[in-house]
């Protein structure tokens, strides 16, 4: 027998019991005569005494273990006499009678402990070691309890998961497709899944009704803290429903996930339209467990005789509360941040609304203090605020205020990540057109309808159009995003006509769906979250890949198996295909 307990589980109703015991050599504390050893498995960890006087061959045997040896002990639980309140099983000891090698380990590379001395790198490299931690398992088992949750509740609603293929045909609109060379089909080539979205809807007009999938999905794009090339989400999709019903019906899910996975009860989500997002927030994912508005001044800098304004169409300022004691070192360090790159602002203007009431600002001899009242009543700022202003084109200052107003609030500690704020953003454009190409792409995906009211738009004014499409949005993260899909041939030949698709392109790629959509299909919408995301959200993570088992470091390699790797000439040529050296 290798336990008849775990290490998390015994307490002071054990004991005098006797027990077995398997796990890892977590710690060792000599100290005289006495050895303790604290032994860890999934559950916790529990202390081992082993007494010289008492049995001095185990005691001898105990001390020539070493740190994640797995070991099987047995014994009796007593009491201790200096308790651990930081432990579940801190009241009581094992006092050991047999210890049982197991199996040896060599050194781990960083040390198994909460706050480990490991970097990222190595972690990931000794992975399987990374995690026994229980830091990390904590994420994991919190992941497993999320998915189980929403497994519960979207069964108790009637939905039903169906597995979708993983080899599919490629579609090149979207991200770039992780693609499979076919052996028996050669010079021909399968694609990895960025969405089950066209089976998805397929089951709709199979009449499943309503699907759910827990699936991993590939896309084959430039990496972030929040981004894997493979992921996993949570897909589904309903018939019969309109925009409302898919959100009440997600947003009960998100409400019941936090309820019992982190005994929060979250308010109603509020709705705010892509429009104003951009207008107060420069974000479609606006994040607003703070304020700092965007304040569009342009009318009140014109006519001053300060270009910089006066060419711009578009002058937006943010209104940083308590913060005009920032100093000139920080504000020169605030104009370095915007000129970044990533951010990719010209400059920055600051005004100070001094606590005895002055006005101090950086454009002094354009301005009056008349001129720079009004700015400061415009943004609602009182004695003690900062004033930030930017110009430019619209949409892109609106952004690089979005980048400053996310700097500030990290900058003031503003983003509380045990503060959840939740909102769905809606009425998205439809199309959005690329300059160099001159076509519109699909904002969301080809296949997401339009608003009826904007039906008309599409012949006179394409860009016009809002999409019956909605994300939602906590703490300025988009975890989930869908639409109401076209479930006419008709109306999705004119999508595809609109997006430059030609009749032989579009029977090409999506014939099989347009042909589906002749023999009666449902009105349908879906949604799908990101789970990987949705959890680094609950337990405060800066990114996903500790929510993730195995995951890719920013390169997209599994250092751990060092993938991806080359292959055999002889697989190749199975496959037909021929390796091209790049060019040094």
């Amino acid at each position: 027998m290798y336990r008849t307990n775990t290490c998390g589980e015994l307490n002071l109703s054990n004991v005098d019991e006797k027990i077995v015991l398997s796990g890892w050599v977590h710690k060792m504390r000599k100290m005289g005569g006495m050895t303790f050893i604290d032994l860890r498995d999934r559950y916790g960890i529990t202390q081992l005494s082993f007494d010289q006087e008492v049995n001095p061959e185990l005691y001898t045997q105990a001390n020539k273990l070493g740190r994640e040896w797995v070991v099987t002990v047995y014994g009796v639980v007593k009491e201790r006499s200096s308790k651990n309140a930081h432990l579940t099983t801190g009241e009581i000891e094992i006092i050991a009678s047999k210890l049982d090698v197991l199996n040896e380990s060599k050194t781990p590379p960083f040390t198994i402990e909460t706050n480990t001395d490991g970097g990222d790198d190595l972690r990931m490299k000794y992975r399987y070691l990374d995690l026994r931690r229980a830091s990390v398992r904590k994420n994991l088992e919190l992941r497993h309890k999320m998915t189980f949750e929403t497994r519960r509740y979207l069964d108790n609603l009637h939905f039903m998961e169906v597995e979708t293929p993983v080899l599919i045909g490629s579609t090149p609109e979207g991200a770039r497709d992780f693609v499979v060379p076919s052996r028996m089909n050669q010079g021909e080539f399968y694609a990895l899944p960025q969405s089950p979205q066209l089976f998805k809807q397929l089951l709709m007009v199979s009449g499943f009704d309503r699907y759910f999938q827990i699936v991993k999905c590939f896309r084959d794009e430039d990496l972030r803290a929040d981004r894997q090339p493979e992921f996993t989400q949570i897909d589904c999709e309903m018939s019969f429903v309109e925009q409302e019903d898919i959100l009440n019906t997600f947003e009960g899910l998100t409400k019941h996930l936090f309820k019992t996975l982190k005994g929060i009860e979250v308010p109603d989500f509020p709705r705010i339209s892509y429009a104003d997002a951009m207008r107060y927030y420069g974000s479609d994912k606006p994040d607003i467990r703070f304020e700092m508005k965007l304040v569009e001044i342009k009318d009140l800098t014109v006519d001053r005789n300060f270009i910089v304004f006066d060419s711009a169409p578009y002058v937006g300022a943010i209104c940083v509360k308590n913060a005009a004691i920032y100093t000139r070192k920080q504000l020169d360090e605030l104009i370095n941040f915007v000129k970044r790159p990533q951010v990719g602002a010209k400059g920055l203007i600051y005004l100070r609304y001094n606590e005895d009431g002055s006005l101090k600002s950086s454009v002094d001899k354009f301005y009056s203090e008349a001129d720079l009242k009004l700015w400061a009543e415009r943004c609602n700022a009182k004695p003690g605020d900062l004033i930030l202003v930017l110009a430019g084109e619209t949409e892109s200052t609106q952004e690089q205020l979005s980048d400053l107003r996310l700097e500030m609030a990290s900058q003031l500690n503003l983003k509380d990540k045990n503060d959840y704020k939740c909102l769905w953003v809606v009425d998205f454009p439809l199309l959005e057109k690329d300059k160099e190409l001159d076509r519109f792409f699909a904002k969301h995906h080809p296949f997401t309808s339009p608003k009826p009211e904007d039906i008309h738009l599409l012949d006179i004014n394409p860009a016009a159009v809002r999409a019956n499409a909605y994300d939602m949005v906590i703490n300025g993260v988009e975890v989930g995003g869908g639409s109401i899909r076209i479930h006419d041939s008709e109306m999705q030949n004119k999508i595809f006509t609109v997006l430059g698709f030609t009749a032989e392109r579009a029977q090409e790629q999506f014939g099989f769906l347009m042909d589906a959509f002749q023999y009666g299909a449902p009105p349908h919408g879906g949604i799908a979250f990101g789970l990987d995301r949705l959890v680094s959200l609950f337990i405060g993570l800066d990114s996903i890949r500790d929510c993730i088992a195995f995951p890719k470091n920013n390169s997209g390699r599994d250092v751990m198996i060092d993938a991806p790797s080359t292959i055999e000439k002889e697989q190749l040529d199975e496959l037909g295909l021929t390796l091209i050296k790049p060019k040094e």
